[in-house]
């Protein structure tokens, strides 16, 4: 059997945008950890250093569906060199504050532009469904574009930490922003392979993306998906550390991404057939079973063991929810659309790290996972209950324009 990722890097251009594309990406693991490493040794105080990041994150989450937004009007090239421009920028400023011991203020204030940053996974995913749009190589991409993404969260936060702890407090920031830069320049000098500007059709205004209903279905249940992953790495941390080996817990942390990982390249190699929705209804189903033996895992290889079987449906769902994504939703706002799926993992990353972090304080370490097995049930819940939607069956002709559009 030929091997579908050599096929797909054997068009023009892939291997270069899907390089810089990756080292662009670096920061959306680095910078957010990165902020936490620098600000407390440079400051000494967690609850700072743990605001100005939540400012970036939650304030990125919020601006980057519209700055995919524009690209969708625009272009990539168009819009990326600004607004990358402005989030490195502000990076810079950011870092200075911290090594010079500017007022607090500024640290949110240059955080809060910081989150300039574009969403690097969508505008990817953008040039690959430009060359491979309706066509199974498509599959495949969004396969590697999963496991790219899962290996980005392994190794990114992982790398600013070591940095800052190693060097200097600024270091993990510094090669984060010079990655942020480096590496969207690069991918926008790639004109060849930059998706064209579509227009919905009509002269209505386009409107969000968000109000598309499959978008807001998949949106909804990655934030429980994304709050599942933020859980397991919380509560293992949290597990390990009563069980005398906190050291122990970036193994289980890193065994769970590496399973999400192997499975989400031989899900791309298979390509299987079933309907898209279908497989996610699977996907999110796996899921949400092996969640259920996490709050019952006692040691460490029993807990490693459970978290490797619990990962193993994370990358299926994201790989299967933006197929989904990318079908139903109209050309015209498709980086958009991306976004608000992207949006919607971060958002339950945060809100799943807050509640596991409350329940482990509460109820103790153990119970932390029990967040996983509702984040999972409702995950599930809420594809099933938009299976008619996600087939395109209360679309016109499988896409679901707005309602503006489709009149």
């Amino acid at each position: 059997m030929s091997n579908p990722y050599k096929q797909i890097f054997s068009v023009p251009g892939t291997k270069a945008f899907s390089a810089a594309g990756f080292l662009a990406r670096l920061p959306i693991a680095m910078a957010p950890i990165g902020i936490v490493a620098m600000l407390s040794q440079t400051h000494g105080e967690y609850w700072l250093a743990g605001a100005v990041s939540a400012t970036y994150a939650l304030t990125n989450a919020l601006i980057a569906p519209q700055i995919s937004r524009a690209v969708d009007r625009f272009g990539q090239s168009v819009v990326l060199a600004p607004t990358t421009t402005i989030s490195v920028l502000a990076f810079l400023a950011l870092i200075a504050a911290a090594n010079q011991s500017w007022p607090t203020w500024t640290l949110f204030a240059a955080a809060f532009l910081a989150a300039a940053m574009p969403s690097m996974p969508a505008m990817l995913r953008a040039r690959w469904t430009e060359i491979f749009r309706d066509r199974p190589e498509l599959n495949t991409a969004f396969a590697f574009e999963s496991a790219a993404d899962e290996l980005v969260y392994i190794a990114g936060a992982s790398l600013s930490v070591g940095l800052a702890v190693a060097l200097f407090p600024e270091a993990g920031m510094l090669i984060s922003t010079a990655f942020l830069a480096l590496g969207t320049l690069a991918f926008v000098l790639q004109r060849a392979t930059e998706p064209a500007v579509r227009h919905v059709a009509g002269s209505t205004p386009q409107k969000s993306a968000i109000r598309l209903r499959p978008v807001q279905i998949i949106t909804l249940a990655l934030v429980f998906v994304g709050a599942t992953f933020a859980t397991a790495e919380v509560s293992a941390v949290a597990i390990t550390k009563d069980l005398g080996q906190p050291n122990a817990a970036s193994v289980v942390i890193g065994v769970y991404a590496i399973g999400s990982f192997v499975v989400g390249l031989v899900l791309g190699a298979l390509n299987p057939k079933l309907a898209l929705q279908k497989q996610l209804m699977i996907a999110v189903t796996i899921l949400a079973l092996t969640a259920l033996p996490l709050p019952f895992a006692g040691t460490v290889p029993l807990l490693a063991i459970a978290v490797f079987v619990s990962g193993v449906a994370i990358s299926p769902t994201f790989i299967t929810a933006f197929g989904i994504v990318e079908r139903r939703v109209p050309e015209a706002m498709l980086t958009e659309g991306i976004t608000w799926v992207t949006t919607g993992i971060g958002i339950g990353m945060a809100l799943g790290a807050f509640v596991a972090g409350w329940a482990v304080d509460t109820f103790g370490s153990q119970n932390g996972f029990w967040v996983s097995v509702v984040a999972g049930l409702s995950a599930a819940l809420t594809i099933a209950i938009g299976q008619r939607t996600l087939a395109g069956e209360d679309c016109d002709g499988g896409v679901c324009p707005l309602p503006q559009a489709a009149e």
